[in-house]
């Protein structure tokens, strides 16, 4: 097991510009590496990918306790290399109990004795918001590991706008991971002024849009250039690591022309593209409308086909069972025609 040493300078970093995230003492890479898709290649080959994305400057690897053997591949991979890197993952468990035994998992799985950053993964309702800032709730452990110098920093994620604000407000987290990409925009009207009036760290997951977005390195320029500290494109080949960390070393806002560009990608996504925002939530058919369709996303555009289908078999409602009573028609804001969407989709996902 390596031990934890702060993050040094190095000649290996290039020209990769580097920025405080949020209240912490991390000089993070602008571009992170999102931990993913990684989940989808050999041990081997994943340490190739991660010995390139050290040398072309990227310092900050986010994880997942629910990404298979993604913490495994860092953990062998970027041992070495502790001195050097900001380690970020994230698990789904709401008790304390349950979320204290995550966090020694992934303390092995990473195979060190300090995480620079844990969160609460994907935090959707008040409710669960409520459950896990409760006595006895998942925070409770995160301050516990803190204390013991197991972490450094706790941070949250989630997708719906009304939880991440008021989990923001709350001034009980150092970080907040959240979509932010061409196609979803609507974070920029609250969210990043509000994180950035906290100091909260702004962490950019979905920048491609779940790989929606064609033009990859005007994307993550876009993010940088609108408010987010660092954005974490997963990536799971070389080629991805070059092509994402070259963003990171001269950030230009993107002009006019381009800013064309990616708004007609929008428009070509925006009549199918679900946010998950959750406000089609509850079905009268019981269908997590929102998860199936990031299961078709993996599927069909992270390539991650075998672990969608593990994912998919596992639900009680899969998008045949699609009703198509209209309910989720009247409660979607960005008016996604959801019915044709789980016909689509069951036709591709098999």
């Amino acid at each position: 097991m390596r031990r934890w040493r702060k993050p040094t300078p190095s000649v290996r970093f290039h020209d990769m510009q580097k920025r405080k995230l949020g209240k912490t003492d991390m000089s993070v890479s602008a571009i992170g590496f999102g931990g993913i898709p990684i989940q989808g290649v050999s041990f081997e080959e994943a340490d190739r990918v991660f010995k390139i994305a050290i040398e072309k400057g990227i310092n900050f690897f986010d994880s997942a306790r629910a990404y298979t053997d993604s913490e495994e591949k860092m953990g062998r991979s970027l041992a070495d290399a502790r001195g050097g890197i900001y380690l970020s993952t994230k698990a789904l468990s709401r008790s304390a109990p349950a979320f204290a035994e995550e966090i020694e998992t992934s303390l092995r799985n990473l195979r060190t004795d300090m995480i620079d950053l844990y969160q609460l993964h994907s935090v959707g309702t008040s409710a669960d918001l409520d459950r896990v800032l409760a006595p006895g709730g998942a925070y409770e452990a995160l301050v516990e590991a803190r204390e013991a110098g197991k972490i450094r920093w706790i941070g949250i994620t989630g997708h719906s706008r009304e939880i991440m604000l008021k989990a923001i407000r709350t001034g009980l987290f150092d970080t907040a991971q959240f979509p932010f990409n061409p196609i979803e925009t609507e974070w920029e009207e609250e969210i990043i002024p509000a994180a950035k009036a906290a100091r909260v760290g702004t962490i950019c997951m979905k920048p491609l849009a779940g790989g929606a977005i064609r033009n990859r390195a005007l994307a993550l320029r876009f993010e940088l250039s609108r408010g987010m500290d660092v954005v974490i494109p997963g990536m799971d080949a070389v080629e991805q690591v070059e092509e994402n960390a070259s963003a990171g070393a001269k950030i230009v806002a993107p002009d006019a022309g381009e800013l064309a560009g990616l708004d007609a990608e929008k428009k070509l996504w925006g009549e199918k593209f679900c946010r998950r925002c959750g406000y089609c939530l509850p079905c009268p058919n019981g269908l997590n409308i929102p998860f199936l369709f990031l299961i078709d996303g993996y599927y069909t555009r992270y390539e991650l086909k075998d672990w969608a289908l593990a994912r998919l078999s596992a639900l009680p409602k899969k998008f045949g069972d699609c009703a198509e009573c209209g309910e989720c028609l009247e409660k979607c804001p960005y008016g996604l025609a959801i019915p044709d969407m789980m016909k689509d989709a069951a036709k591709r996902v098999t």
